[in-house]
């Protein structure tokens, strides 16, 4: 088990002083600068309410960077908190032209948007500095730029609404002062809250995922985002009888020259090859599960711009016919150049097939990880596996299933023989031992 790295001196004087919430409070102003943050991190996770809405009224920075706390149930209250507590105070009268380097940027300020605290501060020195900065003035705002980033999750529940709302508010009452910056986006069933998207700035948003939009939503979407990272879809009716929506869908899909990672679950789609055929070519990472993927659907990816550069593939809880293995064998060859983390738990995978499919794995040589649980394979199979896959140096790490002579019962979890089960950890130790890759570890768990 990993141990947690030790607490730093200034996260350890942070939750000193937040044992005495009053105390924090009243020092609040007199704190170093460097402080704050940590402080800011301590309060929230700790839940003192108080102290987050003491420190966001007084908080010197032009950015708040709360991005990597989720809109949970637990954080509501803290939202709630600082969010009433923030402050959109009248800009200051400077005639200052210091450098843009010594200016108060926010190093995770957004680069995207043309309404980013960075993009702001960038105008106003210009109209204050015209001699430095050879540009037409631009009208300054009567109120201090800030912006704030924070993950957004819209699932329909009444605490989310709530916090929406009072978001909302906040940012009309700013009059074009507050940038609201999410980069990770979250969309449950149908777009219930299109006020609250018509705040949002698509240009900020790199991470998006959707369960149980319409089709032609989704294509809505897509269009304001040009700086899309990654794409995970659930539930998404890419159905035949929809042809027009589904050809927008895919010409925006093709375009969008930054996505990196895409994660389809749920999508039985009757043209999904179509969609395979049309991936970005800069893809490096790729998640079909529960696809129902066919023989044609993996010909089709194997062909597809990405097969030859892809570094992630997962093909999880799939019932692929392998009686013909030589699509699957094709799209591993595409990728074994690159390919660095293969997943194919669930997904029907018999000795025969692990036979078949062996060499084409072995040229996988920039493998790392392999997952493959929850298959029915025999001890055999697993044995022959493992001498061919420790000759790729860079693999460490293997997921492999229970044997099904461990079970009493075959497809009963319940009847699991322990002993038998040490037994095969203890028999594939020892051959990794003979091997000599003692750097590589075989396991039935992800953890």
């Amino acid at each position: 088990m990993d141990q947690k790295s030790p607490a730093t001196l200034l996260e350890l004087a942070a939750r000193s002083l937040l044992s005495n919430e009053r105390a924090a409070i009243h020092a609040l102003e007199e704190l170093p600068r460097g402080m704050l943050a940590p402080l800011f991190t301590a309060a929230f996770l700790g839940g003192h309410k108080n102290v987050l809405k003491a420190m966001v009224r007084i908080w010197p920075f032009p950015c708040l960077h709360v991005g990597t706390l989720s809109v949970r149930e637990s954080q509501y209250d803290n939202f709630e908190a600082m969010i009433d507590g923030l402050q959109i105070l009248p800009a200051r009268d400077s005639s200052s032209c210091q450098s843009l380097d010594h200016m108060q940027i926010c190093f995770r300020s957004c680069v995207h948007s043309e309404h980013s605290i960075m993009k702001i501060e960038e105008a106003q020195h210009r109209v204050r500095c015209p001699g430095i900065v050879n540009s037409e003035p631009e009208p300054q705002s009567s109120r201090e730029p800030v912006e704030l980033l924070v993950d957004i999750s819209l699932d329909g529940t009444l605490r989310t609404q709530r916090f929406l709302s009072l978001l909302r508010n906040k940012v009309q009452q700013s009059f074009g002062s507050l940038h609201l910056c999410c980069r990770d986006l979250k969309i449950y069933r149908r777009l219930a809250h299109e006020h609250i998207l018509q705040l949002l700035d698509m240009e900020c948003i790199d991470h998006l995922k959707v369960d149980e939009i319409y089709l032609s939503e989704l294509t809505r979407l897509l269009a304001q985002m040009t700086h899309l990272h990654s794409l995970s879809l659930s539930h998404i009716p890419f159905t035949s009888y929809m042809r027009r929506s589904f050809g927008t869908f895919l010409a925006h899909l093709g375009q969008m020259d930054t996505l990196q990672e895409i994660r389809l679950s749920f999508c039985h789609t009757h043209p999904l090859h179509e969609l395979l055929r049309c991936l970005p070519p800069q893809l490096d990472a790729l998640y079909l599960s529960f696809c129902g993927l066919s023989n044609r659907d993996i010909t089709v990816l194997s062909q597809s711009p990405p097969a030859t550069h892809l570094r992630l593939l997962s093909l999880c809880n799939n019932e692929i016919s392998w009686e013909l293995s030589e699509a699957f064998q094709t799209l591993l060859a595409s990728v074994s150049g690159t390919l660095q983390h293969l997943e194919l738990d669930n997904c029907l995978i018999t000795d025969s097939t692990l036979t078949a499919v062996i060499p084409a794995l072995s040229r996988c040589s920039h493998l790392r990880v392999f997952s493959f649980a929850s298959n029915p394979i025999t001890m055999r199979a697993l044995t022959s596996l493992l001498q061919h896959l420790t000759k790729l140096t860079e693999l460490k790490r293997v997921i492999y299933p229970v044997p099904v002579h461990c079970y009493e019962r075959l497809h009963d979890p319940g009847s699991l023989n322990q002993q038998k089960l040490s037994e095969v950890q203890a028999q594939l130790t020892a051959m990794l031992q003979v091997a000599k890759r003692n750097d590589m570890r075989w396991t039935t768990s992800p953890e």
